[in-house]
């Protein structure tokens, strides 16, 4: 083999191991199933009737369960939550906050897909988000949240 063919193949092969070294971290579904079955306990231990979607980090739904009792309206309520807070790799709250407080941001409530309530939570591997999840269904968008992260904090324990 040629001096020049062989360092085509160490740069190639270096190159390989780079971008395999530098693969993102994905969200399994066995986990996503959990965090959506642990913020529902969540929510069903202090008697509300949620329905808790996971996403990926490319919007696409992993898992999606609802309590016996949640309204029609909360699986996708959810599913917008968490695609909502992925998108924009924040809480749902904080930018429920800075639409309500920031003229700039007010159309952001205009993007197909997105709900500005508070329940969406960005689910993080250090600085990377690579999923979210969103619970519907509480007497108020801060007791879904609250659910969503008594989820991740399960998961971080565990």
């Amino acid at each position: 083999m040629s001096r020049l063919l062989k360092a085509m193949f160490i740069v190639g092969a270096l190159g390989c191991s780079a971008a395999h070294a530098q693969t993102p971290a994905s969200l399994p579904l066995a986990q996503a199933t959990e965090l959506a079955q642990a913020a529902v306990q969540a929510c069903s231990a202090k008697n509300y009737q949620v329905a808790a979607t996971v996403v990926d980090r490319g919007g696409n739904v992993l898992a999606m369960l609802r309590s016996d009792l949640s309204g029609p309206h909360t699986a996708e309520a959810s599913r917008r939550k968490a695609y909502t807070s992925l998108s924009m790799r924040a809480p749902t709250s904080a930018i429920a906050n800075t639409v309500e407080n920031n003229a700039g941001a007010r159309q952001l409530v205009a993007i197909d897909d997105f709900l500005v309530l508070a329940g969406g939570v960005p689910i993080k591997v250090g600085n990377d988000t690579i999923g979210a999840i969103g619970v519907g269904g509480a007497p108020g968008g801060h007791l879904d949240e609250e659910c969503a992260n008594a989820a991740l904090a399960a998961r971080r324990a565990s």
